[in-house]
């Protein structure tokens, strides 16, 4: 069980992935109250938990569960085995494309940007989305952050203000059906308020 400290950025979905694992992400754990800044104790950024990070375990092995030894920090001391990559906010909805095994990871932003990050099946892992240090592509809070660390930065993003109509992303699926062909192959994109967006 991960402890939560506040009561906002659960994250909460689970997939199997191409390669039978079970990946989740858990968000960053939020503030104490609206209007605070982002992530105040950097816990995406912390490598010793599991706050702010995408998460890879195997449940087929011995109980509870085991940490595969293809996990990015497996056997490492100063970083929990399980992440597979750090780095996010609140990415409470992901998706794996059922035909290329491309993992899409929408993650919703704080302030100005919503962000949609990708990762190319086969990936070994080990990216960091950048928050707190980013949100986006945008700096944030470098407080704390190390200038030499390579950042992945999204694959899409759009501004979260009403003038624009951008909302907070809920998350996405890549169509590959045959009932809609003008939308197969597209990445179809969730907001909030009903609202589409499509890559």
């Amino acid at each position: 069980m991960v402890e939560q400290p506040y009561r906002v950025h659960k994250a909460g979905d689970m997939h199997f992935g191409p390669d039978g694992y079970l990946y989740f992400p858990l968000g960053d754990g939020g503030v104490v109250t609206d209007g605070e800044p982002g992530d105040p104790d950097n816990r995406a950024q912390n490598p010793q938990t599991y706050l702010g990070k995408m998460l890879r375990i195997d449940v087929d092995g011995i109980l509870p569960y085991e940490i595969p030894i293809t996990n990015p920090f497996y056997g490492a001391v100063d970083t929990l085995n399980e992440i597979w990559a750090i780095g996010l906010r609140n990415p409470w909805r992901f998706s794996f494309d059922k035909l290329s095994g491309d993992m899409w990871l929408p993650d919703v932003g704080h302030d100005f940007w919503e962000e949609i990050n990708y990762e190319p099946a086969g990936s070994t892992g080990g990216n960091n989305y950048g928050w707190r240090c980013y949100e986006s592509n945008a700096e944030y809070n470098f407080d704390s952050c190390d200038a030499g660390v390579d950042y992945t930065f999204p694959l899409f993003e759009y501004p979260h203000n009403d003038s624009t109509g951008g909302c907070s992303v809920t998350g996405g699926y890549v169509y590959r059906g045959a009932m809609f062909p003008e939308c197969r192959n597209l990445f179809l994109l969730r907001l909030c308020h009903r609202k589409f967006l499509y890559l």
